[in-house]
């Protein structure tokens, strides 16, 4: 299996110099392609009960000085109208990250929705440990990260950097062994390194739960967030996809286990990711969020996007037999306005590329 991260990093930089001539699409819902031999096909699990290249330079933030206040103003800038017959949730199924990436936001109505030329924009994905390779699906797809860097910048993004907070092992190392680190700086991305000094007390006005928490004030101040989760089970909250993601913004994540459900909604609240893009090209169906068994691991060969990462979350659900009522996250979130999680009054368009 890691012959497989290697492989397919190999061809990024040419990959993602060129892009992929995507046709116009029409909208049809087919099962996924037969997947590769190594893995076993992917099926959506039945309902359950409820119950060696050198790693480049990492850029820490400068230390010293003092903390700065939470900003402002708390709506981070709204991506422009959908064009009529946009979806509100794209699903593509096929075999190449990148081209499922694509697909998605051509979908959605074009990345250009989402990014404004000057745009400072930070890519959220689950880096979540420094212990396994992409292959055992506990870290978000490298090549989906990238080329959603590429996208960004192609768009006239002034930057994009890529971060998260490890909770196992350090964020260098994390960076490495996902090998996101590698992906991202051929794609002209950033790696950033999230110093504690550069969390701050920030107010959650929405909160429910908890009305003040310390976040990563660049998340907070950033022009666009693109929340990039792999979809994954997870022992407490049974999975984590984009909402729980961003328990990744904050510092301390112990406190958020606390009443889970309800305070990741809080955290979303506050955070508000423009834009979800839920990696399932590969999903861990259990011993998450780390897993460590690649018998553990199923090729499903599927990207979810959406602008509504409730919605987002509700779709994904389906991948491991699941529905969103069985998702607390998913139900206080949708409960607090900041999504939907009844995908009948959406526009699902469901595709293979």
């Amino acid at each position: 299996m890691r012959s497989f991260g290697r492989r397919q990093l190999l061809r990024i930089t040419s990959l993602l110099g060129l892009g992929l001539a995507l046709g116009a699409c029409t909208p049809h819902v087919q099962d996924a392609p037969a997947v590769p031999t190594e893995q076993p096909a992917f099926t959506p699990l039945p309902p359950q009960p409820t119950s060696t290249l050198e790693p480049p330079t990492l850029q820490p933030v400068s230390e010293g000085g003092t903390t700065p206040a939470a900003p402002p103003s708390l709506t981070p800038p709204s991506p422009t109208p959908a064009p009529a017959g946009a979806a509100d949730v794209a699903v593509v199924h096929g075999e190449d990250p990148q081209a499922l990436v694509q697909t998605a936001l051509q979908l959605l109505g074009g990345i250009q929705r989402f990014v404004q030329p000057g745009y400072d924009v930070i890519i959220k994905p689950n880096i979540c440990n420094a212990n396994h390779g992409p292959e055992y699906a506990s870290t978000t797809n490298p090549l989906v990260i990238a080329t959603l860097v590429r996208l960004c910048l192609e768009a006239g993004a002034a930057q994009v950097r890529v971060m998260d907070n490890p909770f196992a092992g350090s964020a260098e190392n994390a960076y490495v062994s996902s090998q996101v680190d590698e992906a991202v700086a051929a794609a002209g991305g950033t790696m950033e390194i999230m110093a504690p000094h550069r969390f701050v007390d920030a107010e959650i006005p929405e909160g429910r739960d908890i009305h003040n928490w310390r976040f990563y004030k660049p998340i907070l101040d950033a022009d666009l967030v693109i929340n990039v989760p792999i979809a994954k089970h997870h022992g407490s909250a049974r999975l984590t996809l984009g909402c729980k993601n961003i328990m990744g913004c904050v510092e301390d994540r112990g406190g958020i286990h606390r009443n889970l459900g309800q305070r990741i909604a809080d955290l979303v609240s506050r955070v508000r990711p423009q834009l979800t893009v839920i990696d399932a090209t590969r999903i861990l169906v259990a011993n998450g969020p780390t897993g460590g068994s690649l018998d553990d691991v199923v090729q499903a060969n599927t990207i979810i996007a959406s602008q509504d990462v409730v919605a987002a979350d509700a779709w994904a659900t389906s991948l491991f037999g699941r529905t969103p009522q069985e998702i607390a996250y998913i139900v206080a979130a949708h409960e607090m306005g900041l999504g939907t999680m009844d995908l009948s009054t959406l526009n699902v368009v469901e595709q293979t590329v």
